[in-house]
C-alpha cells in the first residue's frame, strides 16, 4: 500500500501533460502510485500516459471508452486508489519539488488528519507566479489537527479539490464522489471539509496552478456555467442529510453561494450574450430557496445580496458601474496628489543638487530604512568618535525613527529634509541601496557595507532563480552598483562574490565586518545586561534560533517547534526566537512556553548573539558572524532541496558546515540532548569555518573603514590568529555529554 495515490485526469492537455507527470514522478518522496485517467481524449494524451506506464511501474493508466468530464474521470481514478492518502492534480498543473515529502511530514506531525490543506500559486503563461492571496489562512500555528469549526475562515479559500490531501479511509467512510458538470469541485469540497473530523494546514506552495491564455474551462463562454446551480443544490442536500452540520454551516454556505453567483455573473468571458438576465433569475430562485438570514454583513455584501434577491439585473449593473466609477475617480485624485507632491520633492532635490556638497555631513541608513542597526550603525558611532567635526544623520521610516540615538539626527524618507541630505552630504553609507532616484554627485562618496557574508545567491545570480528574483530590475541593480565608491567585504569569499554579481568600478575594502567588532570588545557586563533585559534565568543555557527568509513561502512561521525543544531539554535551557527582517510573520503565531522568548523586535541582533550560548539556524548569513564568537552553531536543513531550488546557494553548507547538521527536527533534538552541539567534532568544524570566513574579525574593522573612507588614511588589516583568540566573554557551558561524542 503506497502512502499517496495521485490521481490525474487528462483531456486535451497533451502540451502540458509531460510536465505534470514529471512533477509527480520526480518527487523526492517516492512512496506513491500515479493513477492517470484518459478521459477519451482525442489528442495524444492516451499515448503519453501509456509511455509513462511502460517506463515506471508506479503509473496506472485508465482509458475511459467515452468522455465523461472531469468529475467522473476523477471517480474512475479514485475507484482504483490504494494509497493511505489521495491527492488530486489537474493535468495542466504541476507539483512543486519536495511537495509530497512536505505533505508526508505534515501528515505525520499532525497525527494523520482526514484532510490536509496546502497552498498553491497561480503560474501565468508569462512565467510569473502569484501566491494565493489568502495564504495567511494556512498558518500552522495553534493546535493541529483541528475541527473545521475551530477555523471556519478556511471556508473562504478557493473551493478546489487539488490543494488538499484526503485520507482514503475517510473518503470511503463518507461516500464522497464527484458529480457531473462544471463546478464539480464545489459539490465535493464543501461536504469533504464539513464531514472531516480533523483538518490540518501546511503553509507551503505545493501546486503551481497553470493560468492558460486560452482553453481554461471556466474561462470559456458557455451555458454550462448554469451547472453551478445544480452543484449548490447538491451541497444543501448534503446538509439536509446531515442535520448536525446544518445549523453551523447553512448561513456560511448561503453567503458563499451568493458570492459565487455574483462572481460568475460579473466575470467577462463566462456567460453567453443574452443569458445574464436568465442567470440572475436562477440566482434569485436559489436565494429564496436557501435564504438563511442573520449574522453581520458589510454594506457592499448586503447590497450585492439584495440585488440578487430582487433579481434586479439593470439596477445591479448601474450600481456596480457607479461604484467602479467612484473608485476610479478617488484613485485618480489620490494619484494626482501623490504625483504633485513627488514632483515638488524632486524639484527641491534638483535645486539642492546645484548647491555645494557639505564635506562635514554624512547620511546613514540600513535595511531599507528599518532603523539604527548593522555595520552602518557601527560606522556612524565610530565617525562621531574619530571624526568629531562630522555631522551625521540617519534615515529611518516612521515606525523605526525611535531607534535613532539622540546623538544623530533622524530623517524620515520622502521628506524635504531627506532629499536635502541626500543632495548635500559628502558621505552616504548603507547596507542596501539608497533611493534609486539618487543622483550621486561629483564629490560624494558612497560606501556599500552589505549585510553579511553571502551563502544564498545574490545580485545578477538571481537571474537564474526567478522565484527569488521575481520583479527585480537588474538594469537598475547595476545602475545602483555604479554609484558605489567602496564595497565592504568581510572575507575573500565575499570579495569574489560581490565583484562578480555586482560588476562595477568600486574599490573593495576587505576589512572585516564592522558590526562584529562588538564580539571582540564586549564584556561580561554587556552580556549579563542583555540577558537580564530579556528575562533569562541565571545559569541557563541559551540557544538563539534565527532562520533565514524563505522565498517560496509567504508567511514565515518558524519551522522549528521551540516549545517542544524546551520541554524535551528541561528547565535549564532557554530559546530565543528571532524572525528574519523580511519575514511576513503570522500575527497569530504565539508560543506560550515560558522558556521560549520572541526577540524579533530586539533592534540589535549582535546583542542577542552575545546573550546566547549557541546558534540554531539554517542558511542565514548570521552563522558567518556568529562564528567570530567561537560559540557552537547547529544547522537545521530540513528543506534544503526546496531552498536550493527557490534561492540557490554558493556552496553546500551541509558539506562545509560550522557545526552539526540536522535534517529533521528529531535529529536536532538528538544533537542538543546528547551534547554533540558542543562536542569535539563541533569545535573542529567551527574552527575551520571560522578560519575561512572570519579572518579580520579582530574588533578593529570599523576603525579601518572610518580611517580609509572618512580620513583618507591607508589601513590594511592583518588576518587574525584564531588559535590565540578567545571568546569574550568566555563562558559557553561545558559539554556534560562530551564522552558520547564519536
Amino acid at each position: 500500500m503506497p502512502r499517496f495515490s495521485v490521481i490525474v485526469p487528462a483531456y486535451l492537455v497533451q502540451a502540458y501533460l509531460h510536465a505534470c507527470l514529471d512533477s509527480v514522478l520526480g518527487q523526492s518522496y517516492t512512496d506513491l502510485e500515479l493513477i492517470a485517467v484518459d478521459d477519451a481524449s482525442p489528442d495524444a494524451c492516451g499515448e503519453i500516459l501509456d509511455s509513462y506506464a511502460a517506463r515506471d511501474p508506479r503509473v496506472t493508466v485508465v482509458h475511459l471508452p467515452q468522455n465523461v468530464g472531469l468529475g467522473r474521470a476523477r471517480n474512475a481514478g479514485l475507484a482504483r486508489a490504494t494509497g493511505d492518502y489521495v491527492v488530486f492534480l489537474d493535468s495542466d498543473d504541476t507539483l512543486t519539488p519536495g511537495s509530497l515529502a512536505a505533505i508526508a511530514d505534515r501528515v505525520k506531525e499532525t497525527g494523520g488528519p482526514d484532510v490536509l490543506i496546502y497552498d498553491y500559486a497561480r503560474a501565468h503563461w508569462d512565467g510569473s507566479l502569484v501566491r494565493n492571496r489568502h495564504a495567511q489562512m494556512l498558518n500552522e500555528s495553534g493546535p493541529q489537527p483541528f475541527a473545521l469549526t475551530d477555523r471556519p475562515s478556511l471556508m473562504r479559500l478557493l473551493m478546489v479539490v487539488w490543494n488538499k490531501a484526503y485520507r482514503r479511509e475517510f473518503l470511503t467512510r463518507s461516500g464522497l464522489t464527484f458529480p457531473p458538470g462544471y463546478y464539480e469541485d464545489t459539490a465535493w469540497t464543501y461536504p469533504a471539509l464539513m464531514a472531516a473530523d480533523s483538518v490540518a494546514t501546511l503553509d507551503r506552495v505545493c501546486v503551481h496552478y497553470r493560468q492558460r491564455r486560452q482553453g481554461n474551462i471556466l474561462s470559456t463562454i458557455s451555458t454550462k456555467h448554469f451547472d453551478v446551480f445544480d452543484q449548490y443544490d447538491r451541497v444543501f442536500a448534503f446538509l439536509e442529510e446531515h442535520p448536525e452540520l446544518d445549523d453551523r454551516w447553512r448561513r456560511v454556505l448561503f453567503r458563499r453561494m451568493i458570492d459565487h453567483f455574483c462572481t460568475i455573473f460579473t466575470t467577462r468571458g463566462r456567460l453567453p450574450r443574452g443569458s445574464r438576465a436568465e442567470f440572475l433569475r436562477h440566482a434569485r430562485r436559489h436565494y429564496a430557496r436557501y435564504r438563511t438570514p442573520g449574522g453581520p454583513v458589510t454594506p457592499p455584501t448586503r447590497m450585492r445580496h439584495g440585488l440578487v434577491r430582487l433579481g434586479a439585473y439593470r439596477a445591479y449593473l448601474l450600481i456596480t458601474g457607479a461604484r467602479k466609477a467612484r473608485a476610479r475617480a478617488l484613485h485618480h485624485l489620490r494619484r494626482a496628489a501623490h504625483l504633485a507632491r513627488g514632483a515638488a520633492l524632486q524639484t527641491h532635490y534638483r535645486i539642492q543638487c546645484r548647491l555645494p556638497v557639505k564635506d562635514d555631513l554624512a547620511v546613514f541608513s540600513a535595511y531599507w530604512n528599518r532603523g539604527y542597526s548593522c555595520s552602518p550603525a557601527a560606522i556612524e558611532s565610530a565617525v562621531r568618535s574619530l571624526v568629531p567635526s562630522m555631522r551625521t544623520v540617519w534615515v529611518a521610516g516612521p515606525a523605526h525613527i525611535h531607534t535613532v540615538p539622540a546623538t544623530t539626527r533622524g530623517l524620515v524618507p520622502g521628506t524635504f529634509g531627506y532629499w536635502t541630505a541626500l543632495a548635500r552630504a559628502k558621505y552616504l553609507v548603507n547596507n542596501v541601496n539608497f533611493d534609486r532616484r539618487l543622483r550621486k554627485r561629483p564629490g560624494q562618496v558612497l560606501l556599500q557595507t552589505h549585510h553579511g557574508t553571502p551563502l544564498k545567491k545574490m545580485g545578477l545570480d538571481l537571474q537564474e532563480h526567478p522565484a527569488a528574483g521575481a520583479g527585480m530590475d537588474f538594469v537598475t541593480l547595476l545602475e545602483n552598483a555604479d554609484k558605489w565608491d567602496y564595497s565592504l567585504s568581510a572575507n575573500r569569499h565575499s570579495t569574489l562574490t560581490w565583484e562578480r554579481v555586482y560588476p562595477a568600478g568600486y574599490t573593495t575594502l576587505e576589512y572585516g565586518n564592522p558590526r562584529n567588532d562588538i564580539f571582540a570588545t564586549a564584556t561580561e557586563a554587556d552580556r549579563s545586561r542583555t540577558r537580564e533585559l530579556l528575562g533569562i534565568p541565571t545559569g541557563a543555557t541559551v540557544f538563539l534560533y534565527a532562520p533565514t527568509h524563505r522565498d517560496y513561502q509567504r508567511t514565515q512561521t518558524p519551522r522549528l517547534d521551540l516549545a517542544r525543544l524546551a520541554r524535551h531539554l528541561g528547565p535549564s535551557y532557554v530559546f530565543l526566537s528571532r524572525a528574519h527582517y523580511l519575514a511576513i510573520t503570522d500575527e497569530n503565531a504565539t508560543d506560550t512556553h515560558p522558556r521560549v522568548i520572541d526577540v524579533t523586535g530586539h533592534q540589535a541582533v549582535e546583542e542577542l548573539c552575545l546573550a546566547s550560548d549557541a546558534l540554531i539556524t539554517d542558511y542565514s548569513s548570521l552563522m558567518f558572524d556568529y562564528a567570530a564568537l567561537d560559540r557552537p552553531i547547529v544547522l537545521l536543513t530540513d528543506d534544503h532541496m526546496a531552498y536550493e531550488a527557490a534561492r540557490g546557494t554558493y556552496f553546500d553548507i551541509r558539506v562545509s558546515p560550522p557545526g552539526p547538521v540536522a535534517q529533521t527536527q528529531d535529529e536536532l533534538i538528538d544533537i542538543l540532548a546528547t551534547g554533540h552541539w558542543n562536542g569535539a567534532r563541533s569545535t573542529r568544524l567551527r574552527a575551520a569555518f571560522r578560519a575561512r570566513f572570519c579572518p579580520y574579525d579582530d574588533g578593529h574593522a570599523t576603525e579601518r573603514v572610518v580611517r580609509r573612507v572618512f580620513l583618507g588614511e591607508p589601513s590594511e588589516p592583518n588576518p587574525v590568529q584564531h588559535d590565540l583568540r578567545h571568546d569574550v566573554p568566555d563562558d559557553v557551558p561545558s559539554n556534560r555529554s562530551l564522552s558520547q561524542e564519536p
